[in-house]
């Protein structure tokens, strides 16, 4: 089963899927795949090209945004801004636990200038916390507001 947890009404959050639950995100109505883990994290996880063809099977786009723990960049914000502006539909974001595609869409939120608390409020429904980055979520939204 499952444990995609919904950010927005357009972004949910998954610890790591299979190339199953790539189908499960298929029949659910997701447009496309971010891919938030790099290969080799651990043995027993899927490659991303294993969950990119699944997803290319079933007609969902994939994207591959690898965050090393502890590595968020500007780069990596504006290709996850891209992503979700041309997403199609709705987006499943992974990694490990959820965490960085959550603190990375957390992040891509602030910098097109959404509320901080709202966006610490949502992914706090879904179980995450932003503390590590809100500081940088503080700024980005600032910035984007001038």
């Amino acid at each position: 089963m499952s444990d995609f947890r919904k950010l927005s009404d357009d972004v949910w959050a998954s610890p790591q899927i299979s190339t199953e639950e790539v189908r499960e995100a298929h029949d659910r109505g997701f447009a496309m795949i971010i891919n938030n883990r790099p290969d080799g994290e651990a043995e027993d996880q899927p490659s991303g090209e294993e969950i990119a063809a699944q997803a290319k099977e079933l007609g969902l786009t994939y994207r591959a945004i690898p965050i090393t723990p502890g590595g968020f960049g500007p780069g990596e914000v504006t290709q996850m801004v891209q992503a979700l502006e041309s997403a199609e539909g709705p987006v499943l974001a992974y990694c490990r636990s959820g965490t960085r595609s959550t603190l990375l869409w957390s992040l891509a939120q602030a910098a097109e200038g959404q509320e901080p608390a709202k966006i610490a409020s949502a992914a706090a429904a879904a179980g995450y916390d932003i503390a590590p980055v809100r500081a940088l979520v503080d700024q980005l939204a600032a910035r984007a507001k001038n």
